[in-house]
Formats: C-alpha cells, structure tokens, sequence
C-alpha cells in the first residue's frame, strides 16, 4: 500500500510539473520578453543558469544508423544533469569532427538530429528551456549539403553590398532550416599580414570596405529582427585586431595602439552591430599584455556601455582557458572563469571554466548578479527567435530549401565578380576555336577551391576550373595535366605538362595554395590545423598554417617556368587564401588572375571570365607585397611614406583595390557637396570601350593637415557599377561626417581639413 501512495504521489507531481509551465508568466508569449526572462530567471536553480552560459561541442550530440538519427547518451546527460543550454557546431563535418559523407547529416538528417536535441531539452527538463544552436557559417554553412560561397577574401574582392546581402540571406535560411539559429560570421580581423593563417576568412585590410560588406550581410541575415521566421544571430569574430598579430602568427599579441583600436579596428564592428549583429565572439589574443577574453574595458566599457549592445558575448573555443593554460595570466581555470565574467563574456564556448562558477560564487568572488546579467541575456535570445513556442523545424522543408537552385545561382554570380584580373595583354578573353592545357594543381581538386571551414562535398556538387572550361569547349579543345602538387615535390608530371602545352594554343595555368583538411591532418584542441605533419598535404593556408614565406610552394614555380619555356600564351590563375607571390606571373605571364578560394562555383567562374563571359570586376581586398621583407604594406599605414630599400622597391607588386576589366573606364570630374551630416560626392563615370563591364568607384579621404599623423589615404565609400559600352552614369557617394573625423591627442573625434580622391589605384 505504501509503494502504491508513492508511486500515486510521484505520478501527481510529474504531472503538475508537466502542465504548470503552460500556466506561468514565461511560457506566454502575450507578455514582453523581459516580463518573461524576469519570470524564468527567479524559477532556476543555481545550477540552471550556470548551463545556460555553457555551450558544448555538439558534433557528438547525435548518433546516425542508416537514415535514423537519435541523440546520444552523453547529450542527454549533459542536459540532464548540466542543464546545457547551448551547443556549437552540431552539423559541423570535416576530419576533426570526424564526420563523413556518411556519417554526417544531409540536410533532412540534420532537421531530425536538431529537433531530438530540441525534444528531450524541451520534454524532460524541469523549465523546458529550448536549446540555443550556434554553426560555422563565415562562407556558407559549414554542413553537409549547405551552399559554399568564396571564402571572405573572395567575398570582399566582390566590393557589392548587394551580393553581400544576397549571400547573408542564403546562409541565415540554410542555418535555420536545419534547426540552428546563431551563425558564426562573418570575420571581421583586418588583415594586416598576409602570413597569417585566416587571411582567407577575413574582409580584406580596410575598415570600410569589412565594415561595409558585414554590415549587408548581417542585413541579409535579417538585420537583428529575430522575429523573422529565417534569422540568425550573427556573431562578429574576433573582437578586436586579432588579424594584427605579432609576426603573422595566429593568436600572437596585437601590436596596436589605443588610437589605431578606436579609429581602425572598432569602427567596422560598430557598423557591423548597427546593423543588427547580435553576438561578438572573442580572441585568443592579447592586446598591451591583456587577454581580449578579459579586457573589461574593450567588452564592458566601449562594447555595453559606449555602443550600448545588447546581445551575447561568446569567448572563442577554449580561449578562457587559454588564459590559464598558455597565457598564464591566471592562476586556475576557475580564476579564468572569473575574469572572463567580470570582463563581459557571457558564454563560455567549450564550457570548461563556468562550470566552476557554482563555486566562484560560493566563495564570494562573483555575485548572482555577475551570473544573472549573463543568463539574461542568453534567455532573450531564446525567447525573441521564438523558442518557446516552435523549437522545431519541417526535414521536408530544409530538404528543399538547403542548396536549391537560387542559392546555387547567388554562388556563381558572387564568384564571377570575385575573380580579378591584374595582367592582360590581350590573350584574355580566350577564343572557343582556341586548344587549351589546363595545368596545374588547383585546376582539377575540388576542396582546394573552397577553403578551410567547409564539410565534405557530394560528388559533382563542386566544379572544378577543367570541369567547366571542358564543358564550355568540348572534350576535343581542352585537355589536363596536373603537373605537381601545391605541396608535395614526390610526384610531379612535369613533362607530361610540356607536352600537353605544346599540343595546344594556350595554356591556363591554376597555381596558389590550397586549406583542405584530410583525413591525415592533425589538429589542435581548439580545432586549428596543427602544422606539424606528418604526411605532405596541400594545405598551407587556413587556421594555424601561418607562414614565413609567401612563394608558391612545391614545384609550382618549375611548373610556370617550364610552360612559359613551349612560347604558348601563359594564362596563370592564382587559388589562394591570403596574397601569395606573384612576382615571377607579373612579369612573365601573358594573362594573370586571383580568385580568393571561389567556392562551389568558383571553376564555372573562372571559366565565365576567361572565356569571357562576364566581364573581370573584382577589385583587390588587400595589397598584394613584392616581398615578406616589405611587410607590413597595407595600404592605409600612417605617414611617413614607405622610402624604398637598398635592395627592393617599398612599393606593393598591387596595391589595395587594383582591378582591370576587358573594357576602359573615365572619370569625369569630381564635384563634392556638403550636407547636414558630411558630403555628398559626385563622379561621371563613361564606358569607353567596346563592351558591357564593371567599375569599383572608390573614394578615398587625404588630410593635407591633421594633428595625428595620418595615412596618405583612407577608404570611404564605394559602389560597383556596370556599364553597357558608351554608356556614362553619375555616381554619387555619400560620406558620413563621422568617416573623415580622425581621433585627437585627447582621444575624442574631431575633424581636421579633408581632400576626396577617386580611384587612386585604377592604374600602377
């Protein structure tokens, strides 16, 4: 009789406990949200918050057997006895995660992985608080199946808001179609040294032109309303300058000044959170000997307090306990956990160190409001995407959403005004009757167009540059010949190359570099690619792959030598991630051609342009260097002028924003008027060729006089035209009164006297 009054008794409360949350103030969705966040926030436990602010990887969440997906044993702990409330990365697939074709999730997988996860966090915990999910997506979403666009470099070298923001909205719906809602993009690290590894994931060197084209995308993403049912929380990485580390090594110090943070590397995450970006991720690095996961003043005082943002702040991976474990500059990971509390990070992505909150608390080192102010903000999130009421997304649905054929054609025409031309002697368009040899190692491999960040690939989903420029020209007029390897110098066909270009008219050479991961890279703990190999792959770009050097690697260089040696034309394609040498290409090359990792379509891109078929647009993002010597030669360093070396001209082989087309440009004259809020510049711009092409118009700021030295010039504004031949358009570009004030020696903003220049890099 007494088991059976328990066993009665516990029924009852299981049941009231099933039912009461329909009834409370947080599961209305009438109230306002903080009405609601208020609620739940006084109905948790200690150890329900603390979950909240811990985001686990969630690649292990899931388990798949043919076409069933369950959760795993160690997810459900987790949420059981954790109360974890926010997974990284579950759709995630590449060697670390070790996630295949196979063992992965295709898009409908992914919907019904996603949903378990929501299910058992909703249907057997105490508050029922739905899952936050947050994915890679800097170019594309990183899962199986999911559209691939250029990397960052590529994206930026686009110079278009327009297809920024078309891209923004494919990604965000891809993301949310499969059951997540934060994105992981994009980056907005200045890259100011090409040795750096992540140069590819960046928006080039220029705080306008990454402040810009973030800011589309995030509009694109829905722009902050995440009342729209396919927005995502962007999420800015890495706050702040860790694109200025110390010798081009990933997550060394920052050398910058407080005045370089506050007129170069902040402004584009201002803009980039007026435009409705709500996550900030930060960096491993430190900056004037303060790790950036603990820099109070950059997270609290400038990023809460002066920009007055609202949304989440996530430490990159492990990157609070990096503070104990590489920086030293606490004691334990609990001492780490604190500091990155107190400084503003309000989730720990890797979860180690807040776990141990419970016990900072107990011992009076941080207050319940410290934790509260952090939960609240991550409860927002949730109940203003919706959570509460549709955790749960239609397999069906992101079945036919993920990659349809809108996507794909946002893919290709980003690709197309991705790619620049920087030498043509007119062998560029090729003709159709023309013999092509496509040579090289990135002619034919597809991963080494996608760069790092990026699942696995269906077959025939990417097309390579032999694949299109067959197919455009007929099995009988192209042929192929891999030559070498980006890397390796073991294998190589050389000769085989030679034959294959004196057999031909022309020859297209595609060189560069490649980030592919395989299943023989080594990674470290945080995920970046170990460089200590012991197989030769390709990779010699992506995260962790800093280098010394910028030459082609390989017999890449033998390879160009041997072919221009048969006196075919000599069409060199650079695939790269960061701006690699090309000095050699300059001179020797008939044609030459940069495409920053295109993406999915990048090879039916290149094969556009070089047949023709749409006109070379794209405008370099970053300056190209003759030499690592010269380094740094970014384009916007402040006065003096760089004086030339002994040995070598100071001047970049290219300079930021350099790009030709297939048509003329001229520019009439300027004229510039001011309004309420800054000036309204106008330019005359006349197609004098013969065909439809794209100009960039740049405008660019010079201070003849200013109290802090200044750079010559300073990126503005710009807008991508295309022009039908003959055709003249005005362009007027709008200057803000805040883009050509400088900071003074107090540290305020003040204006100082200004003079426009247009385009100064349209010619070398």
């Amino acid at each position: 009789m007494r088991k059976i009054t328990i066993l009665l008794v516990w029924m009852t409360v299981t049941a009231v406990a099933a039912t009461l949350p329909t009834r409370v103030p947080y599961r209305d969705p009438k109230l306002p949200v903080d009405l609601r966040v208020s609620d739940l926030l006084e109905r948790m436990t200690l150890e329900e918050k603390v979950g909240q602010l811990q985001c686990l990887m969630g690649w292990e969440s899931y388990m798949r057997q043919g076409d069933q997906v369950t959760t795993t044993e160690a997810f459900r702990q987790q949420v059981r006895d954790r109360h974890i409330g926010m997974y990284w990365a579950v759709l995630r697939a590449d060697p670390w995660t070790q996630k295949t074709l196979t063992s992965g999730l295709n898009p409908a997988l992914a919907a019904d992985a996603t949903n378990a996860m929501q299910r058992f966090a909703v249907d057997s915990t105490r508050l029922g608080i739905p899952l936050l999910l947050a994915e890679e997506a800097p170019h594309g979403h990183m899962a199986i199946g999911a559209t691939v666009f250029p990397t960052g470099l590529g994206l930026a070298a686009t110079w278009s808001p327009q297809l920024m923001r078309e891209v923004g909205m494919v990604i965000a719906c891809e993301v949310r179609a499969q059951g997540a809602h934060i994105s992981y993009g994009p980056v907005l690290d200045l890259a100011r040294d090409p040795r750096w590894s992540r140069v590819e994931e960046t928006l080039g060197e220029d705080p306008c032109l990454s402040g810009t084209l973030a800011a589309a995308m995030i509009q694109g993403m829905g722009g902050g309303d995440l009342s729209w049912p396919d927005a995502t929380i962007a999420t800015l990485k890495h706050f702040v300058a860790y694109g200025a580390g110390e010798g081009g090594q990933n997550g060394a110090r920052a050398l910058v000044t407080p005045r370089e943070l506050q007129q170069v590397f902040l402004p584009p995450f201002r803009q980039a959170i007026d435009a409705g970006a709500l996550s900030v991720m930060t960096a491993y690095h430190t900056i004037d000997g303060i790790p950036c996961t603990a820099d109070r003043h950059l997270l609290t005082d400038v990023l809460r307090d002066e920009w007055g943002f609202g949304g989440l702040v996530v430490s990159d991976l492990y990157s609070i306990d990096v503070m104990h474990n590489t920086l030293h500059t606490v004691a334990t990971p609990l001492d780490a956990a604190i500091a990155a509390l107190q400084a503003g990070v309000d989730v720990d992505l890797g979860g180690n160190c807040y776990a141990q909150l419970p016990q900072a608390l107990a011992e009076g080192r941080i207050t319940m409001e410290d934790i509260d102010r952090a939960v609240r903000r991550v409860l927002r999130q949730k109940f203003e995407l919706g959570l509460f009421e549709h955790p749960y997304v239609d397999a069906r649905a992101a079945s036919m959403t993920v990659h349809d054929a809108a996507a794909v054609d946002v893919a290709r025409r980003v690709a197309q005004a991705s790619i620049t031309l920087l030498k043509n002697d007119g062998t560029l368009p090729l003709r159709r009757d023309q013999r092509v040899a496509v040579v090289g190692p990135n002619a034919d491999n597809i991963y080494n167009l996608l760069g790092d960040y990026t699942a696995p690939q269906a077959t025939g989903k990417v097309i390579t540059v032999y694949d299109a420029l067959r197919q455009q020209l007929g099995e009988a007029h192209c042929t192929y010949v891999k030559g070498c390897a980006v890397r390796d110098t073991s294998q190589c066909d050389i000769a085989r190359a030679v034959e294959a270009a004196h057999a031909a008219d022309v020859v297209v050479a595609v060189v560069g570099g490649s980030s592919a991961r395989h299943s023989g890279t080594s990674y470290e703990q945080t995920g970046a690619a170990s460089t200590l190999q012991q197989a030769i792959t390709d990779m010699e770009c992506g995260e962790g792959n800093d280098r010394a050097t910028l030459d082609l690697l390989g017999r890449q260089d033998e390879l160009l030598q041997a072919l221009k040696s048969t006196g075919k034309p000599l069409v060199v394609v650079y695939v790269e991630g960061r701006p690699l040498n090309k000095c050699w290409a300059d001179e020797h090359a008939n044609a030459l051609l940069t495409a920053y990792y295109p993406g999915e379509q990048g090879g039916n891109a290149i094969a556009d342009v070089l047949l023709g078929d749409c006109d070379p647009g794209g405008r370099l993002p970053v300056t190209v260097p003759r030499h690592v010597g010269q380094l740094p030669v970014y384009y916007n360093r402040p006065l003096p002028a760089a004086h030339d070396y002994v040995d070598l001209s100071a001047q970049p082989l290219y300079p930021f924003g350099y790009g030709l087309s297939y048509t003329t440009f001229r520019y009439g004259e300027m004229t510039v008027n001011e309004t309420s809020d800054g000036y309204d510049v106008a330019v005359e711009l006349t197609n004098t060729g013969s065909r439809r092409g794209d100009e960039v118009v740049q405008l660019y700021v010079h201070h003849p006089v200013a109290p802090i030295v200044q750079p010559e010039r300073q990126l503005l504004a710009f807008e991508r035209v295309t022009l039908n031949a003959g055709e003249t358009r005005s362009v007027t570009l709008h200057v803000p009164l805040r883009a050509v004030q400088i900071v003074n020696a107090q540290m305020q903003w003040e204006s100082a006297p200004v003079e426009f220049v247009c385009n100064p890099h349209s010619l070398r």
